[in-house]
Formats: C-alpha cells, sequence, structure tokens
C-alpha cells in the first residue's frame, strides 16, 4: 500500500474513533528535524501520521511487529527501519543516520517500548545521540490519552476517544567529543524527556516526575 493511501485510511478511522486535540504542531520546521515523543499505547504512530503532512518520514519499529496486519502495512508503507528492541541494534542505528543524513523527518519514541502505566519511563540515550550525529533538531511531543487501556474501553462503548498532542519548543542537541560524552547524552535524554513531561498530566510524568527541571518547565507552561 502506498503511503499516501495508508495515511488517508488511517486519518478517516482516526476521525471515527477519536477526538484529536493539537497545540503547538505549527512549530514542526519544514526541514530536518527530529519528532520525540512519549510512547503510551499503539496509536501514537497513528496520531504523529496524521498530523504531520509529509513523506519524507524516517523511522524504526520493532521487528515483532513486522508481519502485524496493522502495523506491519504502516512499516512498509514508510520503509520503516526494523529495530531490535531487546539489545544495540548497530546495524539499525547506522541505517537511520545514513538516511537522516539525506534528510527527511525521524520520528522516535526515546523510551523504547510503551509504558503500561501512563507514566513516562527512563529513556534510552538513542534519540540524543542520533540528535547529536545528525545535527538535527528536535521537537519535544507529548501525547495524552493515547494508551492502550482507555481506546479499548472506549471502543467498546462506542465512545470517540479524547487524544490531546502537544509540541514544545524546538531543542538543539550538542554532545562534546571525549571525556563527558556520556554525561552531556544523559543531559541531553533528560532534557527531552523533561519537556515532553511538562506538557503532561502529573500522573503521566512519572520516572521524571521529581526532576527539578520538569518542575521549572511545568512552571511556564
Amino acid at each position: 500500500m502506498k503511503f499516501k493511501t495508508l495515511r488517508s485510511v488511517v486519518r478517516f478511522i482516526m476521525k471515527i474513533i477519536a477526538d484529536v486535540e493539537v497545540v503547538g504542531m505549527d512549530k514542526l520546521p519544514q526541514g530536518n528535524v527530529m519528532v520525540a515523543a512519549n510512547h503510551l499505547g499503539r496509536l501514537d504512530t497513528a496520531v504523529l501520521l496524521c498530523l504531520i503532512d509529509r513523506e519524507d518520514i524516517i523511522m524504526a519499529v520493532a521487528e515483532k511487529y513486522k508481519n502485524h496486519p496493522i502495523y506491519g502495512a504502516i512499516g512498509r508503507a514508510v520503509d520503516a527501519i526494523w529495530l531490535n528492541r531487546f539489545e544495540t541494534d548497530y546495524a539499525a542505528l547506522r541505517e537511520i543516520l545514513t538516511r537522516m543524513q539525506k534528510g527527511g523527518i525521524f520520528v522516535i519514541a526515546p523510551e523504547g517500548t510503551r509504558s503500561k502505566t501512563k507514566a513516562m519511563q527512563e529513556a534510552k540515550m538513542g534519540a540524543a545521540f542520533l540528535a547529536s550525529k545528525s545535527g538535527y533538531p528536535v521537537l519535544p511531543v507529548s501525547l495524552i490519552g493515547t494508551e492502550d487501556s482507555g481506546i479499548v474501553a472506549n471502543l467498546k462503548r462506542f465512545r470517540r476517544s479524547k487524544i490531546k498532542v502537544i509540541a514544545s519548543e524546538l531543542l538543539h542537541v550538542e554532545i562534546p567529543k571525549g571525556k563527558g560524552r556520556e554525561e552531556a547524552l544523559k543531559q541531553a535524554t533528560d532534557e527531552i524527556m523533561c519537556r515532553i513531561g511538562a506538557n503532561l498530566p502529573e500522573s503521566y510524568r512519572g520516572f521524571y516526575a521529581a526532576y527539578p527541571r520538569l518542575k521549572e518547565l511545568a512552571q511556564k507552561e
């Protein structure tokens, strides 16, 4: 299935099953950019595909979805990079960087896997690493209401789910070489997640709830 066709189908379905409120996505630039979002449920990807009106999408998808009737189709339509989530997949990272060097919009969930509690989990440093290597600015995006349990419950009751998407300010990640590199990657990762968390309800903030930086950013919102 062609990407345009798939996106049209996804948008049609989303209009039926969800009421999506969007805040700040006008901050998304037209050039090279990374979109980093919290990962609540299987609908996250569909929501972002509906909102991002571009075809130069670079996306990594867990290998377990490769043969899935829906998510496998989405992955094939966007020419996804199939990722082994259970170990450092260097081949996938190299492929992602190669595609990013050609230009486009890279969509990533820094946590790496869906949260089963709504609350944010500790993120991996891959997003910050890729941003620093590629030079892509990062647009942190907060997703609310896409958790699987809520979506399924509403479908059973023939109710539309309330979903909210909030974009933060663009972030540029610069990581020095040599000593202190790992700590800088950790700080950049925390900054991305705190910017996502600042626009989430407190119950969603999880691992980052007590971070002073998140609290500082939340007071500004």
